[in-house]
């Protein structure tokens, strides 16, 4: 009886251990409490605030994850260049300010900020994309007898699937191709010093804050110069590559911020298909139909790949909509209730601040950069849109009707 007793006890705990190996440990964020100052300019404390919960994020990032380089250059015996660099690396995932006061006309706030642990973020406000075609590096990759459906139906699902996973809103313009040279892709082959990129003019004439694009790298079907020659095997050979054959599939999705137009995200995704490659004229992507094929599958895996990436990639990144009218003191965004946007939200406001030369009907500017001018706060809402007022009459602080907010 003991002996039968010890060897359950024996069993339990190798069975134990086993399910504790198995165990996966899960990544826990880091929260630090740290203190961030901002001075008070033109009697606008709440701009203050903003900026000193910022300066308290960027020193908990410090805290968690930074990376320094520093270069030092000697010229005869003298150093003629000594630099240091540092990138922080950290994503916030939620902050709490638990003290503020003001002193000498300086905003503290001491705050709880949490780090990321998985490099995601709750998104708080759903934001806006576009999605442009996704061109072919080579055209006769792809046959006339195959869907043409490529080059607008991957943005098209991969944007859709951005969409369903709750934190877009998306809308497709697939037939706007960013690429003229999609082989230079995602250099922009239209770029002039006097007027924003075409980035953000999509942005701008849309009203949307994320731009979508891609191209199509790599369809090839292997080559038949080795199936050349006289003979049946050299027949058969041909006839067999019909049925089974090697296709590369080599897909670049790039997304771009139409604020400053910079390249947020960029990734490329490959993968081989084995077997019957073709996918038939009348398939559409995304459909069943286009799915059972061999590299309708590998497509459509990859635009799911690409959809969580993304997703994953623009959660830390801040609500940005812009000011699509003034009146009195009254401002009205773009943005409403679908975007998440609740009363009481206060997004900070950019504006250039000056009467600077504008050549395109206002999308761009020559002269000074955008600074933050100023908080919104919210205190009206509709689905389309909603009404904030300034802490300084908008006139005085030179925010006019185009100007981007930003949550932070």
């Amino acid at each position: 009886m003991a002996k039968i007793l010890f060897k359950c006890i024996l069993v339990s705990v190798i069975l134990l251990g086993l399910s504790c190996a198995n165990v996966q440990p899960q990544a826990r964020a880091n929260t630090v409490t740290v203190e961030g100052q901002a001075a008070i300019n033109k009697g606008m404390p709440l701009l203050a605030k903003k900026q000193a919960l910022q300066d308290a994020i960027r020193q908990a990032s410090l805290q968690s994850s930074v990376n320094i380089h520093s270069q030092t250059l000697v010229s005869q015996n003298n150093v003629s260049l000594d630099t240091v660099s540092m990138r922080t690396a950290a994503d916030v995932s939620n902050t709490k300010i638990i003290k503020e006061w003001t002193t000498d006309n300086v905003y503290h706030v001491v705050a709880m900020v949490e780090l990321s642990a998985d490099n995601s973020c709750t998104a708080h406000h759903r934001k806006r994309i576009i999605a442009t075609a996704f061109p072919l590096v080579k055209q006769e990759q792809v046959t006339g007898y195959e869907t043409q459906d490529l080059y607008s139906g991957i943005p098209r699902e991969l944007n859709n699937l951005l969409i369903e996973s709750g934190d877009f809103i998306g809308t497709n313009a697939t037939n706007i191709n960013l690429y003229p040279r999609a082989d230079l892709a995602p250099e922009s082959q239209d770029q002039a010093a006097y007027r924003p990129s075409k980035v953000m003019q999509i942005a701008a004439s849309n009203g949307v804050q994320f731009v979508l694009s891609g191209v199509i790298r790599d369809l090839e079907v292997e080559s038949t110069e080795y199936m050349s020659g006289a003979g049946p095997l050299a027949f058969a050979r041909s006839l067999a590559r019909e049925v089974v054959a090697r296709r590369g599939i080599g897909i670049d999705a790039y997304v771009h911020d139409g604020f400053t137009g910079a390249l947020l995200f960029q990734q490329r995704y490959v993968d081989t298909v084995i077997g019957d490659v073709w996918i038939p004229a009348t398939y559409t992507v995304g459909s069943e139909r286009f799915n059972s094929t061999s590299t309708g599958a590998k497509i459509a895996r990859i635009i799911d790949q690409a959809s969580t990436d993304i997703r994953r990639t623009l959660s830390c990144y801040p609500f940005t909509t812009r000011i699509v009218e003034i009146k009195d003191n009254k401002v009205f965004i773009n943005a409403g209730a679908q975007e998440k946007i609740n009363v009481g939200d206060q997004l900070v406001v950019y504006s250039t601040g000056g009467d600077d030369l504008n050549l395109d009907g206002g999308l761009g500017f020559i002269g000074k950069d955008k600074q933050p001018a100023g908080v919104l706060t919210i205190h009206t809402i509709t689905p389309r849109y909603s009404i904030g007022s300034l802490e300084v009459p908008a006139r005085e602080l030179g925010v006019k009707v185009g100007d981007w907010v930003k949550s932070w």
